[in-house]
């Protein structure tokens, strides 16, 4: 039951493509979560999506990426812009950043003749139908991030936890700021022609959001941020592959995955939950 399934071809390589997706994923929504990003990846799966539009329809299913990566760097200049200029606050620079490049998208696609299935696949991905080339680029994108992150994860823990401290050994906030603005930016590039650019967001929040329930330290929350997602994607599509096959039950896939990683979530609650009344009773006695 959960090794048939990955017998075919394109369920291999939606495996494989989930698994980059998870150590992805699972190292950047630590991030997301210490400075409270949320809201910004909501708005970034919203924003790229004229540029995967654009993409598309400039170049097939070729341009899709390089669409996408146009509009996530506009993205992330404009937001880091936007939100240190003073001149807006913070919720009103991703509100109108959202409404206005996601307008854009939906009125770019609604001109082509098959309006309603290119919008379902930009919206919630074509997880099955993932290319070798595809995982090509989602491996080179986590090359990018990962690389980067790493190279610069002391001065990025430094500016969230301590950004006075961090000013004042000179550290550049701006451009902290704006590449880890990109990085996120890069997961929903990644994640845009799998997932969709609307279930992305789980992967940017609830990785870590599961383990910061189980843990504290940044490691162990990262690890098992990581070890969610990848048994996520495993166990949703090996339950939307059998529903499918075996009981004539069609379920999106990249839709079971998220909420399987859900699924999970909620066990990370309940299990911290029941620690915790544990404790107090142990403390009480």
């Amino acid at each position: 039951m959960l090794i048939e399934p990955f017998t075919v071809p394109f369920m291999r390589r939606a495996l494989a493509e989930l698994l980059l997706l998870a150590l992805l994923g699972g190292v950047v929504s630590v991030f997301v979560l210490v400075r409270r990003l949320g809201f910004v990846a909501d708005t970034t799966t919203h924003t790229v999506f004229p540029g995967v539009v654009i993409g598309h329809l400039s170049a097939g299913a070729a341009g899709v990426l390089p669409g996408a990566l146009v509009a996530a760097a506009v993205t992330a200049v404009l937001l880091t812009l936007l939100t240190r200029s003073g001149l807006v606050t913070d919720d009103t620079a991703l509100a109108v950043l959202l409404a206005g490049m996601f307008g854009l998208g939906v009125v770019l696609v609604s001109r082509r003749p098959s309006f309603t299935s290119d919008l379902t696949a930009f919206l919630f991905g074509r997880l099955l139908a993932v290319t070798t080339a595809q995982l090509w680029q989602t491996a080179a994108v986590a090359a990018v991030v990962l690389g980067v992150l790493g190279l610069l994860r002391k001065e990025l823990w430094l500016r969230a936890f301590d950004p006075v401290t961090s000013a004042a050994m000179g550290y550049r906030a701006w451009l902290l700021d704006l590449l880890l603005n990109v990085s996120v930016a890069l997961v929903v590039v990644a994640a845009a022609q799998s997932v969709g650019t609307i279930l992305v967001i789980a992967l940017l929040v609830v990785p870590a959001a599961a383990g910061r329930l189980l843990s504290s330290r940044p490691l162990v929350i990262t690890l098992t941020g990581v070890a969610a997602a990848a048994l996520a994607g495993y166990g949703g599509l090996a339950v939307s592959y059998r529903a499918s096959v075996t009981y004539g039950i069609p379920l999106a896939s990249g839709a079971t995955v998220v909420l399987v990683l859900i699924g999970l979530y909620v066990l990370a609650l309940l299990w911290s939950s029941l620690s915790s009344r544990l404790e107090g009773v142990r403390g009480g006695a």
